[in-house]
């Protein structure tokens, strides 16, 4: 097998590429249109609250399996096995513990941003701390969000990487100031479907050319790639049972459970069990993605095993494998890589529009609106879109910066794990222990994030040693090598004795040990300094878990309940009899609401047996 030079595109790629993007951008023409009429701004962030679960569980799949996904799993699974499938077990996990634990209290609440809770249980400097962790967090995942499928470009088609980039960026900007949350919502639930088919046609192909499924299987399993359950315990192994379903767990949970772009689409939603049939549903989709994409990936190897691109110098960097394989098989099909790079692209548009979308609500909602309480309607607008083109252009650049991080896999998850967790031990500091204080909170989140950042920048200064990240053997015996000299990287003479072990933990683990770092801090803090009565704490912001474990006794219940008044009547009375406090709340939030609407904050529907989102009946326009 030959090192074919970069094929490009024929027309009809073009065609299927552009149509992608017309109707994205249709989408939201459509949406910006047809909303005109209704300017809040509550209406553009939660789509009015009245969304139903189908579109939402498509939209929250879209965005999670960007690019990343896309390009990224299949060349891990040729390199390392088929491990990677054990994330069905973290999904699992993650949707559970999303569903039960973090979104009740944030839909019951009637928020808008997740942050505004952290202000409602503790006050605004964990408020303000959590919101800068978010955005310097967003920029950074976007960057390579927005690297990944440039990359994949660059290799199918011979486009100018950095011109591919800067194209990515500009289109989000533009897209990201057209319809608001609804047409988010509808273009990734489109998006969503042209990463299915896109998956499915390479599936099929790839199996035919491998000669069936069991020849795939066969050659998987001669060359280890079906080694799955590894139960080895060390955490400075890469991907293990554990390292995967423990430390994936975290780090999904940090995207999933407390992050502001899932929550704000969880909590558009009409109701409680809409929302919560979302997020099952989305589980589904997960599964379906992450098994296209573990198949496509032992497909490769099947197609490569003899003639490692890779190994062979053919391309440059392990996330082109994808690419360079649907170039392969499709070489005589025009329109077919179209479709496949339509389908990288689809996850990055809206990923990246979202963030944009996202950062500059929060920034605006957080920072501006605390600084500037009286802005017109007018200069209101043109301030957030401003904001759009600044993390346009702020994320746009932070794509230059992943292309030095390595694999586009490792670097999002490192990226996400390294701020996702410490941002999930101090939610859980709030919803789960009712005694943790603001010092404790602040503390903690300080903590965790001092212990991620520090392993992580440690890891990438000092890589882990081969013998824990080497991928599995790869062949060129059947390769017409081109005049390529492989350099071999040099061992860094002088490291420094915690390389080998602290900055030498899996990758998966950076969010396990900013949350439990974050939470020991917080709970550690929260007892020198004094506890938090937990009658001063509505009872709607705390999520009474010592419920599950003490459910045969009344007085280890309410021993662990830590004097919240989780008892004082239904959780319907709780609801209706908190308003003073809600209504005390609000010139702290200053979110929009008149008092009379936050007098019924979201109800309990008896015949749905959900709470329904009642927290808009009466929005005031601005």
């Amino acid at each position: 097998m030959e090192g074919p030079q970069v094929k490009n595109f024929a027309v009809w790629d073009y065609v299927v590429f552009a149509a992608l993007f017309v109707i994205s951008s249709g989408i939201g023409v459509f949406f910006a249109i047809k909303e005109r009429k209704k300017g809040t701004s509550r209406e553009f962030l939660v789509g009015g609250r009245q969304l139903s679960f189908g579109p939402v569980a498509l939209s929250l799949t879209a965005s999670f399996m960007s690019a990343v996904t896309v390009l990224g799993t299949p060349s891990e699974v040729y390199r390392f096995g088929a491990s990677f499938v054990i994330f069905f077990i973290a999904y699992t996990f993650v949707i559970i513990l999303t569903s039960e634990l973090f979104l009740p209290v944030f839909y019951r609440s009637g928020i808008t941003s997740t942050y505004e809770y952290l202000q409602l249980r503790f006050n605004k400097p964990v408020r303000y701390a959590a919101t800068v962790i978010y955005i310097l967090q967003t920029i950074l995942y976007t960057g390579v969000v927005v690297y990944a499928p440039a990359l994949a470009l660059n290799q199918v088609t011979g486009f100018n990487l950095w011109g591919s980039v800067f194209a990515t960026g500009i289109v989000c900007t533009f897209y990201c100031t057209l319809g608001g949350l609804k047409a988010v919502v509808w273009t990734d639930a489109f998006q969503m479907v042209v990463m299915i088919v896109g998956f499915l046609t390479v599936l099929i192909r790839g199996s035919t050319y491998a000669g069936g499924l069991h020849n795939v299987l066969e050659h998987a399993t001669n060359g280890s790639r079906l080694n799955i359950f590894d139960f080895d315990v060390d955490p400075l192994r890469r991907h293990t049972f554990w390292t995967i379903s423990v430390g994936g767990t975290f780090t999904w949970l940090g995207i999933y459970g407390v992050n502001q772009s899932t929550i704000q689409r969880c909590i558009s939603c009409r109701t409680e069990m809409h929302a919560k049939l979302a997020l099952y549903f989305n589980l589904l989709g997960l599964w379906i993605i992450l098994v296209c994409a573990v198949f496509s990936g032992l497909i490769m190897y099947s197609y490569f095993r003899d003639c490692d691109p890779w190994t062979a110098g053919f391309i440059s960097a392990p996330d082109q494998l994808m690419p360079y394989f649907v170039m392969e098989i499709f070489a005589t099909m025009p329109g077919l890589p179209g479709l496949f790079v339509a389908c990288a692209f689809s996850g990055t548009l809206s990923t990246v529009a979202a963030s944009i979308n996202a950062l500059a609500t929060v920034t605006f909602e957080d920072f501006v609106k605390n600084c500037f309480p009286h802005l017109s309607d007018k200069l209101s607008t043109w301030i957030s879109k401003g904001l759009c083109i600044l993390f346009g252009v702020l994320c746009t650049s932070m794509a230059v910066a992943a292309s030095l991080l390595g694999g586009v896999v490792q670097a999002a998850l490192s990226i996400l794990g390294m701020c996702g967790g410490p941002m999930l031990g101090l939610f859980t500091l709030g919803i789960v222990f009712p005694f943790v204080n603001w010092k404790g909170a602040l503390g903690g989140l300080l903590t965790g994030i001092t212990l991620s950042f520090w392993v992580t920048i440690g890891a990438f200064i000092y890589p882990a040693p081969d013998s824990k990240t080497w991928p599995l053997p790869l062949s060129t015996d059947q390769c017409v090598l081109s005049n390529v000299t492989k350099s071999v990287p040099q061992e860094q003479s002088t490291r420094p004795a915690i390389a080998d072990t602290w900055y030498s933990l899996s990758y998966l683990y950076y969010s396990a040990v900013g949350c439990l770092g974050c939470v020991i801090a917080g709970v550690f803090i929260s007892f020198i300094t004094g506890l938090q009565h937990g009658k001063d704490i509505q009872p709607l912001l705390i999520r009474p878990v010592g419920n599950l474990f003490c459910f045969w006794s009344k007085k280890y219940k309410t021993l662990c309940w830590c004097g919240v008044q989780h008892d004082s009547g239904t959780e319907q009375e709780n609801l209706e009899n908190g308003s003073a406090w809600k209504q005390g709340a609000e010139s702290v939030l200053q979110n929009g609401l008149r008092k009379e609407s936050l007098a019924h904050v979201p109800g309990y529907d008896p015949k749905d047996e959900s709470y329904t989102n009642m927290a808009l009946e009466k929005v005031t326009h601005f």
